[in-house]
């Protein structure tokens, strides 16, 4: 991701927790106040957890050849996306949350540790090329910084304070949109995280793949894809990581279909900054328009690159500047900057 450490932060050093802090909000659950002990140690209960749970069905994966192993796993697989189905409400709830947060200035802010954290910073890592994102708008923090994507940093993720003290570095603030991930929902590192933002004026999601946890506690909207044991037990880098992934996709995609990086299903606000990427560019403009490749090659030229002006340019019949001009007034919207054109 573009802009150095904008997209990807987190806590270099293990530090001891300390207590939630928060506050409460119209049709939350109430947090514990600045300085209250935490009641429960949020790991205590982790044995109980579905996502811990032995799973019967692979009880014996030690004894399968590999294509019977495979077909066990991908058996497994296949139960994931109507875990998902089922939170969809909330994925939605919190899609038009995120999207308000970023209408108003705010940003996407992911927080996790370990495979949580890792695709959090994936998911903000691809929205730049994808649709055009300045460096800063959608943010990974994940507990160990840079160094836990490649390597595991465990202790750190038990730190509340680290997690704390990562969000309050960002400078979030009621523009922002935090969503807190864990697959168990009783990280302290994501609970110090979501509970700081809250505190301060921030929209909080939760996302788990357990129901009735701490995370749910500290979060507005709480999705949570109950997907079940794990192929190897209490490995949630498995079913819970593709859940995970599934719900990232679609906050991030949701989000940016309503801020108009998209007209219908094309990447119209993709930045074009390698061959491939400029050949997508010219099929994008080409499929918008119904102009051949050669003359939306000499459209993306005469727009700077840009595929949103050069479709516009070209489905209104106006010049680049006017096509920039129309866009910024409809927020970036191909579709709305058309209609505008017609009206």
């Amino acid at each position: 991701m573009g802009g150095g450490d904008q997209g990807i932060r987190g806590a270099a050093a293990t530090r001891d927790p300390l207590p939630m802090t928060g506050s409460t909000r119209t049709g939350a659950a109430a947090l514990p106040p600045e300085g209250a002990p935490v009641p429960d140690d949020p790991l205590e209960a982790l044995g109980g957890l579905d996502t811990e749970r032995v799973n019967p069905a692979t009880a014996e994966i030690d004894r399968l050849d590999p294509l019977e192993f495979a077909r066990a796993m991908n058996a497994e697989d296949a139960t994931v996306a109507a875990a998902v189905a089922a939170e969809l409400p909330r994925v939605a709830e919190a899609i038009a949350g995120i999207a308000a947060r970023l209408r108003r200035g705010g940003r996407l802010v992911y927080v996790g540790a370990g495979t949580s954290g890792r695709l959090g910073v994936l998911d903000a890592a691809e929205c730049p090329p994808t649709f055009g994102t300045p460096p800063g708008l959608v943010v990974g923090l994940i507990a160990g910084g840079r160094t836990a994507l490649a390597e595991a940093v465990e202790a750190v993720e038990d730190s509340a304070e680290a997690g704390r003290d990562d969000v309050a570095r960002l400078g979030v603030t009621e523009a922002d949109a935090v969503v807190g991930i864990a697959a168990s929902g009783r990280t302290p590192y994501v609970l110090g995280a979501v509970a700081h933002a809250r505190a301060q004026g921030a929209l909080t999601v939760g996302l788990a793949c357990n129901r009735g946890t701490p995370l749910a506690d500290r979060v507005e909207i709480m999705i949570a894809p109950v997907v079940g044991p794990e192929v190897i037990a209490g490995s949630t880098r498995l079913k819970a990581g593709t859940a995970q992934k599934q719900v990232l996709n679609m906050l991030s995609t949701g989000t940016m279909v309503q801020l108009g990086k998209t007209y219908g299903n094309l990447m119209v606000d993709l930045r074009a900054t390698n061959a491939k990427l400029r050949r997508r560019a010219v099929a994008i403009v080409s499929a918008a328009t119904g102009i051949d490749e050669a003359g939306a090659a000499a459209r993306l030229r005469a727009a700077d690159g840009e595929a949103k002006t050069a479709i516009v340019a070209a489905l209104a019949g106006v010049d680049p500047a006017t096509a920039r001009e129309r866009l910024a007034a409809r927020g970036g919207s191909v579709r709305a900057a058309l209609a505008g054109a017609e009206a």
